[in-house]
């Protein structure tokens, strides 16, 4: 594993919040706010904020800077450009010294008071507290829709518990963490990785509020390429699935031949221009889905082979006794 020196030789605190950034300046002086308010109410003394810049075109680095010469809890990263919203939430976490993360997004959709109830199942025993929606409001119909397919049909997929209708927020203990940081795939789907690790996991239940401001970053198609990691990365059944059909198809393909063959013994048989038609056009769809399914697979290796970072750091703003390293790449998280 490759990690940022900045991360290194620095003491431990005993709460890091993680919080990935894209276009969110209207959203981070409420946010600071309220977090600083909740992790006072949960009584975590040793706190850091570590924020992270994903290539935004708003204020939002700005913004970062001026929270954090008022705020020396506040640790800025800022990334070279967008890498999306997971690899900008490993970033986050390889910065992050506490003994318990808090995951949190910049948009205050997840409440960042869930914080007291979360160490408080923390204490009685958990290594991961992570928030289960029972509603989402402000989220329009075709959103609230993919995201309830999404989740069901990524559960039997898997073979490991994968909670409903949750996602990146969470509170996570350092052993986690660690597992976490340890695991190289340039993939990421973080709360997945998350569940896959076991231990002791227990869900809130919490309603989902509007954006505070702005507008979303994630798009029907970046929703679309965060399944396709969710379901890439921690499961083969998908393949599985190919042998499946094949085996389907030879058996339909055997039963047409046997019918056919009778049909010409016995029958006056019809022209079979539309039964050929289905059945190339049934076994030409199957095979160009599974060939576009391998391909997934095989471009995701090949890009896993190349090992290259992960995200690239283009500077750190950390209040310290020591100057703030800035590294140039940072590799696994």
């Amino acid at each position: 594993m490759r990690s940022s020196a900045a991360s290194t030789n620095l003491a431990t605190v005993a709460l890091s919040v993680a919080i990935p950034c894209f276009n969110e300046a209207e959203n981070l002086n409420e946010l600071h706010r309220r977090l600083v308010t909740a992790c006072d109410a949960a009584g975590a003394d040793e706190v850091e904020i570590v924020l992270v810049n994903d290539g935004s075109t708003d204020r939002t680095w700005a913004v970062i800077c001026e929270l954090a010469k008022h705020d020396p809890r506040i640790v800025g990263i800022d990334l070279s450009r967008n890498f999306g919203h997971q690899l900008a939430l490993s970033a986050a976490l390889s910065f992050c010294r506490g003994d318990r993360i808090f995951i949190l997004d910049a948009d205050l959709q997840d409440p960042p008071e869930l914080l007291s109830a979360m160490m408080e199942r923390m204490d009685e025993g958990a290594d991961v507290v992570y928030g289960k929606r029972r509603s989402r409001a402000g989220d329009p119909g075709h959103r609230l829709l993919a995201a309830k397919l999404f989740y069901r049909a990524l559960r039997p997929l898997v073979d490991f518990d994968f909670p409903l209708d949750t996602g990146d927020f969470r509170l996570i203990s350092r052993r986690v963490l660690d597992l976490i940081r340890s695991m190289p795939e340039a993939h990421r789907f973080i709360r997945g990785m998350v569940s896959w690790v076991g231990f002791q996991q227990v869900a809130i239940e919490y309603d989902r509020e509007p954006r505070y401001a702005g507008k979303t970053g994630y798009s029907i198609a970046r929703l679309v390429g965060m399944a396709l990691d969710g379901v890439t990365s921690f499961s083969i059944r998908p393949l599985r699935i190919g042998i499946y059909c094949g085996l389907a198809l030879a058996v339909l393909s055997l039963l047409l031949i046997v019918g056919s063959i009778l049909a010409w013994a016995f029958l006056s048989p019809p022209p079979g221009w539309t039964s050929l038609v289905t059945v190339i056009l049934l076994l030409g769809g199957v095979q160009t889905a599974m060939l576009g399914l391998i391909g997934e697979y095989v471009s995701r290796n090949f890009i896993q082979s190349k090992g290259r970072p992960l995200f690239i750091v283009r500077d750190v703003l950390r209040v310290e006794a020591q100057p703030a390293v800035r590294p140039a790449a940072v590799g696994s998280d």
